[in-house]
């Protein structure tokens, strides 16, 4: 219900500025991604009565729209990040790992807001710098491993955050937005040694090659947002401007997650709901479901 409510919000948004509303499948965990899942999902929002523009199902002017067809794509900015000396190689444990590829759904402290529930099982934690010696030594470490030094493959890639630097920007939702980097959050993976990019990488090099200008989403992700803008001026790229939504809640306020099958929009549509009373679903804040679609 909380993705399709955002989905819901970006059509509002791009209908009401005159703009082309994009669908793109974040598929890039095998793991986790399957084809009828992808489907369902583009049902359900059909059904809710959102059309968009370009998309795996449509097509466009930047196809491919699966991530997980897009793997060129990655391979360009990991380059490029590589030759700017911005990231290195991690030898750490799977377990540092867990969540990166995954939009982590991260918690954070808007300023002059409320708080937003976290999300502790999908936020990297913060990372103790122990690999980065290896910054100044990346030719001899993926020798000594047997890697090539034209694929990110085999070993963890990490972007060196700004220790100290608070990361801003204007969220048009939320307003100014403020973290820390090296306290709210490390040096956050960009590549994983089983050849997946992560979801920092993959979103800012997608959002960066389809003419994204407004990246709407929730509000648990805004810390996500912070690590983006360092990517996009890592690599001299324009970020798009951000909206992040307030999340769709349960009856005690805490955030609804993907446990909560009894509220999927396919199982609201068995019990006989509209789609006006599936999008009215409590919120931190209401949105108005009457206006039409243009």
């Amino acid at each position: 219900m909380g993705h399709a409510r955002t989905f819901w919000m970006a059509s509002r948004r791009a209908c009401e500025a005159g703009g082309t509303l994009l669908m793109r499948m974040e598929d890039l965990d095998p793991d986790r991604s399957r084809a009828v899942y992808a489907q369902a999902a583009l049902e359900d929002l059909r059904w809710l009565g959102i059309r968009w523009q370009e998309g795996p199902d449509l097509g466009g002017p930047f196809a491919p729209y699966e991530q997980s067809r897009r793997r060129a794509v990655y391979l360009s900015l990991w380059r490029e990040l590589l030759r700017r000396g911005s990231i290195y190689p991690c030898r750490c444990s799977r377990r540092d790992l867990a969540g990166a590829v995954s939009a982590p759904h991260e918690g954070g402290s808007p300023a002059g807001r409320g708080s937003v529930e976290s999300n502790p099982l999908d936020d990297e934690p913060v990372y103790p710098r122990t690999c980065r010696r290896l910054q100044d030594k990346i030719p001899e470490t993926l020798s000594s491993l047997g890697l090539d030094i034209d694929s990110p493959d085999g070993i963890n890639w990490r972007f060196r955050v700004p220790d100290g630097e608070a990361v801003e920007f204007v969220d048009t939702n939320l307003g100014p937005q403020s973290f820390v980097a090296g306290v709210d959050f490390g040096d956050f993976v960009v590549w994983r040694r089983d050849g997946v990019p992560s979801y920092q990488l993959a979103c800012v090099a997608d959002d960066a090659a389809m003419a994204i200008t407004e990246v709407v989403r929730g509000a648990d992700l805004l810390k996500s947002t912070s690590r983006q803008v360092l990517l996009y001026r890592a690599l001299g790229l324009k970020p798009p401007a951000w909206y992040h939504c307030d999340l769709v809640v349960d009856k005690s306020g805490r955030r609804l997650a993907k446990r909560h099958d009894a509220l999927s929009i396919h199982a609201l549509r068995q019990r006989g709901l509209t789609p006006e009373e599936v999008l009215s679903a409590q919120a931190t804040s209401p949105i108005d479901t009457s206006k039409s679609f243009c």
